[in-house]
């Protein structure tokens, strides 16, 4: 499949890292509103510059990756569907559930997927972790528990506003790794209680040509949700952008017989630990399950042949889709003091078994 990018800032770099080693995808062309940097990347990619509606509109192309900010995910992704094109896009899928069914609909109504990230999840760490839980390692699974935090996005990246505006926050733009893990262990979420609180720190950017800029902030900044899976799980979690320093484990399940250390869902292939009643000790673990070597785009590289196999794919804007009114729900719960009732649900998505790639799964 073709595919043109939509959207080369920052996490870009990562993507197009990647497409050398990606099956069944061809990079052709980019587009961007800052069409300087559209044309300098594609010089380095070795493709065509294009503006967005004329990418939107080349023949050549099949699927358009969306890496645009969140506040245009939804708007870039129902018009490259209406153009006739496959989409995968960055996490979130959109900023609300009733903003991102739409383009569901649309999708199914068109015979077009929609895939999104986190893609993580099918490297070798997590999927070596749900292989572990899936054989019965650490007994019945009985709870989660996941804590990420750190002082904030400003510290690193050159251009963080958007981090602190609707659709981003720790909620928005770190949750999703953890959700959609949470949901491919575990099934999906019932029902949610959150609590968030945003604190009156003033912040600024610290590197890059808007070093010392004052940074606004409009999202909570420190987010605690419980969650109930269909399946009885309970889940506890916790994304901050107010921690400057912690000792809490940041991803662990709960079995009848043991523990799982999960590797951190922001990376593909960390490490899995596993202690057990039987050993009574950590033990690291070999890697039996995922993509291997797995990086940014590996959920569009599973999409594309899944198309291909007319089979469901992974990293679906089905799951992202859930993992939004999740967020949606923390939210909404967190505003109401009440228990939220989720309406969308999802099926866990296929384990990725050991040795798998995505031209041949």
């Amino acid at each position: 499949m073709n595919v043109g990018v939509i959207g080369v800032g920052v996490i870009s770099a990562q993507y197009f890292a990647q497409f050398p080693s990606l099956p069944g995808l061809t990079l052709v062309a980019v587009a961007d509103i800052d069409e300087a940097r559209a044309a300098e990347v594609a010089a380095a990619q070795g493709v065509r510059a294009l503006g967005v509606d004329a990418l939107l509109a080349a023949p050549d192309i099949d699927v358009v990756l969306n890496l645009t900010i969140p506040a245009v995910h939804v708007d870039v992704s129902m018009r490259a569907l209406r153009a006739g094109k496959h989409v995968f896009t960055e996490k979130p899928l959109g900023l609300t559930p009733q903003e991102a069914a739409p383009m569901l609909q649309l999708a199914r109504s068109s015979g077009l997927r929609v895939g999104s990230a986190p893609d993580t999840v099918l490297g070798t760490g997590v999927q070596t972790a749900r292989a572990l839980l899936d054989g019965g390692a650490v007994g019945d699974p009985v709870a989660a528990s996941v804590q990420w935090a750190s002082p904030g996005h400003e510290l690193w990246h050159p251009h963080p506003q958007f981090y602190y505006q609707p659709g981003g926050g720790p909620l928005f733009d770190m949750a999703p790794y953890y959700l959609s893990t949470l949901v491919t262990l575990f099934g999906p979420v019932l029902r949610v209680s959150g609590v968030t609180r945003r604190s009156s720190r003033e912040r600024t950017v610290a590197t890059g040509p808007e070093a010392t800029a004052a940074v606004p902030v409009q999202v909570d900044t420190h987010v605690s949700a419980i969650l109930e899976h269909r399946d009885g799980v309970t889940s506890t979690v916790t994304v901050s952008f107010e921690v400057w320093a912690s000792r809490t484990p940041l991803f662990e399940v709960y079995g009848t017989s043991g523990t799982i250390a999960v590797p951190d869902p922001n990376w593909f292939a960390e490490p899995v630990e596993v202690w057990t009643t039987a050993t009574g000790d950590w033990a690291g673990v070999e890697v039996s399950a995922g993509y291997p070597d797995a990086g940014r785009g590996v959920g569009l590289a599973d999409m594309a042949r899944a198309i291909e196999t007319d089979r469901p794919h992974r990293a679906s804007g089905d799951l992202a889709f859930h993992v939004l009114e999740i967020m949606d729900a923390v939210l909404l719960s967190a505003g109401r003091h009440q228990v939220v009732h989720l309406v969308s649900t999802v099926e866990r998505p296929e384990p990725v078994p050991k040795g798998s790639s995505p031209a041949t799964w």
